[in-house]
């Protein structure tokens, strides 16, 4: 299951690096905060709303250095106010550099059209039985300007758009005017707006791919995109292609894998997700940021322990 902000209620990118590599070795050549693992609180599941201070300090000690909210039972920001979350994170050693929002409501019958497989469907069976007495949260399509003043006021350096519906031309239209005015706002608050894609955005509707439909139709500066690596790898594109397409437009990344038999969420580098072909070419995609995500991990902070471990050896031998 795609992990939209009504399904996740939503990373960000691999950043930095290897672009020049000697005796094996990876030489990174992005911004010195590109060169930190970060985690998508997401995939913590329900730690931290039971634990978040507890649950901070075990990712500061695994070695996370930048973290990207999620929504939850208790609202986008774990029933805290930004500067409280900010202050919380900073004290265990890390940095919030993202917040993942909802972009639009879904109705429980858009959300069932997610699914690809009998497994996709059991799992936003699942997501949306745990999540029915959630309490509304805010979304940019009804609060875009209340969402990026919250993120400034957190200190925070990107909105993420976590999903949003595009099954219909109409949805898609009004996805591409959502985040034109969340663009403006994040802008005037002094934060990056981006977009969170799942495969659907690969899916030909009337006509139109959305994920070319809304690039082509936002601005480059005030619309950028966090690229999912496993779920555009699921939906057969090349990460390094649309980097191509679009140099310059993913300053985010989520790092997620995929296992080969189910195509469901794995441990980064135990699945078919080609890390090092993206990492290769993290520059021409202006990679700044990337976060792990493993949506519905079973044992999370093993599982984020494993992948950190992965990654950090990949990138940092």
């Amino acid at each position: 299951m795609q992990r939209r902000k009504f399904i996740q209620s939503g990373a960000m990118g691999l950043t930095g690096l290897l672009l020049a590599k000697s005796a094996g070795a990876a030489s990174f050549s992005v911004n010195k905060a590109a060169q930190n693992i970060g985690l998508q609180l997401y995939t913590l599941g329900d730690l931290m709303i039971s634990d978040p201070k507890g649950t901070l300090q075990k990712l500061a000690a695994i070695g996370y250095k930048e973290l990207e909210s999620a929504g939850s039972q208790k609202g986008n920001f774990y029933g805290l106010k930004p500067k409280e979350l900010a202050a919380m994170i900073k004290d265990a050693g890390m940095t919030w550099r993202s917040a993942h929002v909802g972009g639009a409501p879904f109705s429980r019958e858009s959300i069932m059209k997610m699914a690809k497989t009998a497994e996709d469907s059991a799992r936003i069976q699942q997501y949306l039985d745990r999540m029915k007495d959630m309490p509304k949260s805010l979304n940019l399509k009804e609060n875009y300007q209340e969402l990026a003043d919250a993120t400034a006021e957190g200190g925070i350096s990107y909105l993420v758009c976590s999903s949003i519906p595009v099954s219909t031309l109409d949805e898609i239209k009004t996805a591409v005017d959502v985040f034109n005015k969340s663009g403006e706002a994040c802008k005037k608050a002094g934060v990056q707006f981006a977009y969170h894609n799942h495969t659907s955005e690969f899916d030909e509707v009337e006509g139109h791919r959305p994920f070319d439909y809304i690039l082509s139709n936002t601005d480059k500066n005030l619309v950028k995109m966090e690229l999912d690596l496993a779920w555009a790898t699921k939906a057969k594109q090349d990460p390094v292609a649309l980097f191509k397409m679009h140099p310059g437009r993913f300053p985010l990344w989520h790092v997620k894998d995929l296992n080969k038999t189910t195509m469901m969420p794995a441990e980064v580098g135990t699945g078919i997700v080609d890390f090092k072909h993206a990492f290769d070419n993290a520059k021409e995609s202006g990679m700044k940021y990337f976060f792990v995500e493993q949506d519905g991990a079973p044992q999370p902070l093993q599982n984020v322990t494993n992948s950190y471990n992965y990654l950090d050896k990949m990138l940092h031998a």
